[in-house]
């Protein structure tokens, strides 16, 4: 997804409240939310924090005022008490004194960090993390992650991790769930994961070129083939601007 996080939270909020599941039911802390009402929801969203993968900080706003905005729309904290937890989410994610600066004066790891405190600013008991390692660095991947499992095991909250990249998802996880297909390839500990028999699962964890993920693609087995309609490559040419000789 797209976009800035306000708009990115409307689209959550729209899912959960209007997308069906093909089959079977979703559920959060035990509740349908599938059928609930716009009242309902927010009740629900309000136990759980979003890391998106880019940070989806608001650019006309600086840092503090990032992680104080849940702060400043769901509650009724006064200006002192939210500065204090602004200072407080900071400083657990190792961002001590930078609540004036603005996303374009701070590198991407941090704006990764600032997003976490922004994540964690109502104290959820559920944090979505949507690629939080993505475009980092192998110590900028470390330091998230190490915030990630502090963060779990110092407060007792889960975190549910979206990621590629296997290093991240071996160091954090207690339990991992791979998806293909449409559906679940393989579930359990990371160990089950490692010495998972499924070949697909282990050309995944070690990043296998080719194997039951194929390498060369045959147009005929692409789920979505039937549905296009031939489309001759030289039909665009017009479209293009030639270099004049």
């Amino acid at each position: 997804m797209g976009g800035s996080g306000c708009g990115k939270s409307t689209l959550l909020r729209h899912m959960i409240g209007s997308m069906k599941p093909t089959s079977g039911s979703v559920k959060l802390f035990g509740e349908e939310v599938t059928g609930m009402s716009e009242r309902e929801i927010e009740r629900v969203r309000l136990r759980f924090g979003m890391l998106f993968q880019s940070g989806a900080l608001l650019a006309s706003l600086t840092v503090g005022e990032n992680v104080a905005l849940p702060l400043l729309q769901h509650t009724d904290k006064s200006p002192d008490q939210i500065e204090e937890i602004v200072k407080q989410k900071l400083q657990m994610v190792g961002l001590t004194g930078f609540e004036g600066l603005r996303p374009d004066e701070i590198s991407g790891g941090m704006k990764k960090r600032v997003g976490l405190a922004r994540a964690l600013a109502l104290d959820p008991e559920l944090l979505f993390s949507d690629e939080p390692t993505s475009g980092l660095d192998p110590i900028m991947t470390a330091v998230v992650d190490e915030l990630t499992l502090s963060l779990t095991k110092g407060t007792h909250m889960t975190a549910v991790v979206v990621s590629h990249d296997m290093t991240s998802a071996f160091r954090i996880a207690t339990r991992m769930i791979m998806l293909g297909h449409g559906s679940i390839v393989a579930q359990g500990t990371p160990d089950e994961i490692r010495n998972s028999p499924n070949p697909e699962v282990q050309q995944f964890i070690h990043g296998k070129p080719d194997g039951p993920i194929p390498l060369n693609l045959s147009q005929d087995e692409h789920k979505d083939h039937q549905l296009v309609r031939p489309r001759p490559f030289l039909g665009g040419r017009f479209r293009f601007h030639h270099k004049r000789q």
